[in-house]
């Protein structure tokens, strides 16, 4: 065997050892993400109650991503209907996809959300939400009140975290999309 032969070959496997490595590493999903503590709120605070229409949360929730994914290398969009929707692009192998991913906000105890992905659409292409997720995940600077949690295929959102004009806290109390009933309090201490 001549050696132009045995470079090939040999090429021709890093090749095939590199895009296997590749495949695996964004396949793997990464261990599940514990969610913080629920709090108790303070029944001495003075709670303001909010009604919010769907194009209402769309505006503030885009404002609230344009801010967080500045500079990113994925443009970021949600749409809000009879489903939280997100909308990205995906690019694989110089090939840009669009993603749009639907999710249903269900409303913890403690008036934080978690959205639950329920449907992903991809072009033509056939991928695990989860690793859509950790491909998001790991391009995607997010703040600290968004978790990502491709495991579980959500998004935990803690409201709560979110920084409000001065030491005001923000909680869900009725996310029903079906009945564009959104409300949120707004919880203001008692000093």
């Amino acid at each position: 065997m001549n050696r132009w032969k045995i470079g090939f070959f040999l090429l021709a496997g890093l090749v095939a050892a590199a895009l296997s490595a590749i495949i695996f590493f964004i396949s793997s999903t990464p261990d599940s993400i514990p969610l913080p503590d629920m709090e108790v709120v303070d029944a001495s605070n003075n709670v303001l109650t909010v009604s919010v229409t769907k194009e209402n949360l769309e505006s503030i929730a885009n404002t609230y991503v344009r801010k967080m994914t500045k500079g990113g290398p994925l443009p970021l969009t949600i749409k809000v209907d009879g489903d939280v929707a997100l909308f990205s692009e995906l690019t694989v192998f110089s090939f840009t996809y669009p993603v749009i991913m639907h999710f249903d906000p269900v409303v913890r105890e403690d008036g934080n959300l978690i959205l639950k992905q329920s449907s992903m659409e991809i072009g033509l292409l056939n991928i695990q939400p989860s690793t859509v997720l950790k491909i998001l995940k790991d391009s995607v600077k997010f703040p600290p009140w968004l978790i990502v949690r491709p495991k579980e295929e959500e998004f935990f959102i803690d409201l709560s975290e979110i920084s409000v004009s001065g030491n005001l806290k923000v909680r869900a109390k009725t996310f029903n999309l079906a009945d564009d009933e959104i409300i949120l309090e707004i919880i203001i201490p008692k000093e």
